[in-house]
C-alpha cells in the first residue's frame, strides 16, 4: 500500500486565499501566512491553485507562490493558469516541486509530452474531473505523468480500474472517519481539499488512526528505539542541534523518551525542559520551530546530533545561536567555506546599499544604477574569456573573482540572495 499523504491547498484569487474554486469567500488575506499555518500543523504537502485573471495578476500570484515555497517546510505543487510550457517553467522556477496540467483543457493535454521531457516526469501532475479523459489518454499519462489529481471524489473506483498511477483526491466535505475508506484504495496517494484545510489541527490524530488501522502515512521512521540509547543519570540524552545548511551549532538540549517519540511523530524538535520539568516543543510559543532534517547518534549511543531547519532564532535571547559568549580565541586562519565567504562579502555589499560609505566603489556602482552595473559585469565576463587564453591560470582566478563581485552587486540591486541561487542550482 502506498504511503498516504495529507495535502492542504490554497485557492489563490486576487492575492487572497479563498474558500475553493467555486466559492470566492476570503479565508485569509495573507496566503503566505496561511501556508505557514498549514506547514506548522503537520501537513505533508501543499497545493496552490492560481485563480488569477490577466497577466499582471498572474505575475503577482507567481510572486506569492514563490514566497510560499520559501516560507514552508513541505513540498508545494503549483496549479492553474497553465497554457504553454513557459507556464510550467514559471511554477517550477518559483519553487514548486511539481506543476499541474489541467486535463479539462485540450492545450494542457497537448503539452504533456513536451513538459515532461523538458522537466522530468516526476515534476508533472495531471488534474481531471472525469475519468474518461484519463482513459482516452492512458498511454500518455502513464508515460509522462507521475501523479493524478482527481477533482471528483466519486470517480476513485473508475480511475483505479483504468490505471495504477497514484491518485491525489480532492475532497471538500467528508466525515473524518470516512478517510479510512478512501485510503483503502491502493492507488490513492493522499487527500486534499477543504476536508484537510478545515481539519488541519487533527492531522496528527488522523495519522495515528491510520497507523492503528495498518495504513502507512508520512512519518519519521527511526532506525533506533529509545531503549537503544545510553541514558544519563536523569534518564535523558543530550542533543546537539545544528543548522542543516550552514552547519552552525545552534543549541544543546535534552530529550527523554516522550520527547524523542514526539520528535519522530511531529517532525519538529521536542525536548524535555529540566528547569521546568516538562515536555518542550521548540517554537510552540515563539513560532521558532526546528524542523528535523536528520537525527544521528554518536559512537557511544549517548548523544544525538540533530540537523534542523531553524525558523527564526534558536536562542531564547533572540540570538540565532546560543553560542555567542566568546571565552578565549587564538588567532588562526579558518578554512575557506565557499558559501560562508560568498555570504560575508554579499553582506558587506548589501550593507553598502543601505548605509553608503564615502569613496566606496560599491556605492559608486549603486549610484550609477543598473546600466553601469550591467556594463561592468559584461566587461568582467569578457576579461574572463581573455584570461582563459593565457597560460597563467592565476589570471582566470583574478578575473572570476572580479566577475563574482560585480555579480553580487547585481544580486543586491535586484534583491536576489545566495540562498535562492543555490536552491535553483540544486533543483537542476
Amino acid at each position: 500500500m502506498n504511503t498516504k499523504k495529507f495535502t492542504a491547498c490554497i485557492y489563490l484569487y486576487h492575492t487572497h486565499a479563498v474558500k475553493n474554486l467555486q466559492d470566492m469567500t476570503i479565508v485569509d488575506t495573507d496566503p503566505v501566512r496561511l501556508a505557514k499555518y498549514y506547514s506548522d500543523n503537520n501537513i505533508d504537502e501543499l497545493i496552490v491553485f492560481d485563480m488569477s485573471t490577466g497577466d499582471a495578476e498572474h505575475e503577482e500570484a507567481l510572486d506569492i507562490i514563490k514566497e510560499i515555497c520559501a516560507a514552508v517546510e513541505v513540498d508545494v505543487y503549483g496549479a492553474g493558469n497553465v497554457h504553454r510550457m513557459e507556464d510550467i517553467k514559471k511554477l517550477l522556477y518559483a519553487g514548486c516541486k511539481k506543476a499541474v496540467l489541467n486535463y479539462s483543457k485540450p492545450e494542457n493535454i497537448a503539452i504533456t509530452e513536451e513538459v515532461s521531457l523538458k522537466f522530468g516526469k516526476d515534476k508533472i501532475i495531471a488534474a481531471y474531473n472525469d475519468y474518461q479523459v484519463i482513459a482516452d489518454n492512458k498511454e500518455l499519462v502513464e508515460k509522462y505523468v507521475s501523479l493524478l489529481l482527481l477533482m471528483n471524489a466519486h470517480m476513485i473506483r473508475e480511475t483505479a480500474a483504468i490505471t495504477a498511477l497514484p491518485v491525489m483526491v480532492q475532497i471538500n466535505q467528508l466525515a473524518l472517519n470516512k478517510l479510512l475508506e478512501v485510503f483503502a484504495y491502493d492507488t490513492v496517494a493522499g487527500v486534499t481539499g477543504n476536508t484537510i484545510n478545515e481539519n488541519v489541527k487533527e492531522i496528527l490524530a488522523l495519522k495515528d488512526l491510520c497507523k492503528e488501522n495498518g495504513i502507512r502515512v508520512e512519518s519519521l521512521e527511526a532506525a533506533f528505539k529509545w531503549s537503544d540509547f545510553k541514558l544519563n543519570n536523569d534518564g535523558m540524552v543530550p542533543v546537539v542541534v545544528q543548522d542543516y545548511i550552514t552547519s552552525e551549532v545552534l543549541m544543546v538540549a535534552y530529550m527523554n523518551e516522550e520527547a524523542y517519540e514526539n520528535t519522530l511523530r511531529t517532525g519538529k524538535m521536542t525536548y524535555y525542559s529540566r528547569s521546568r520539568n516538562e515536555l518542550w516543543l521548540k517554537g510552540a510559543t515563539s513560532g521558532h520551530f526546528q524542523y528535523v532534517k536528520s537525527l544521528t547518534a554518536d559512537c557511544d549511543m549517548d548523544t544525538i546530533l540533530a540537523k534542523v531547519s531553524q525558523v527564526g532564532a534558536a536562542c531564547h535571547t533572540g540570538a540565532r545561536s546560543c553560542f555567542f559568549n566568546e571565552v578565549v580565541k587564538k588567532d588562526y586562519e579558518e578554512n575557506s567555506n565557499p558559501l560562508k565567504v560568498f555570504e560575508e562579502v554579499f553582506a558587506v555589499i548589501k550593507d553598502r546599499k543601505v548605509n553608503p560609505k564615502e569613496g566606496s566603489y560599491t556605492n559608486y556602482l549603486f549610484d550609477k544604477g543598473i546600466d553601469k552595473i550591467l556594463k561592468k559585469l559584461g566587461e568582467e565576463a569578457t576579461e574572463i574569456v581573455i584570461a582563459a587564453k593565457n597560460p597563467n591560470a592565476n589570471e582566470v582566478k583574478y578575473e572570476i573573482s572580479d566577475f563574482l563581485y560585480h555579480m553580487m552587486v547585481l544580486m543586491a540591486e535586484k534583491e536576489v540572495t545566495w540562498e535562492e541561487i543555490t536552491e535553483e542550482l540544486a533543483k537542476r
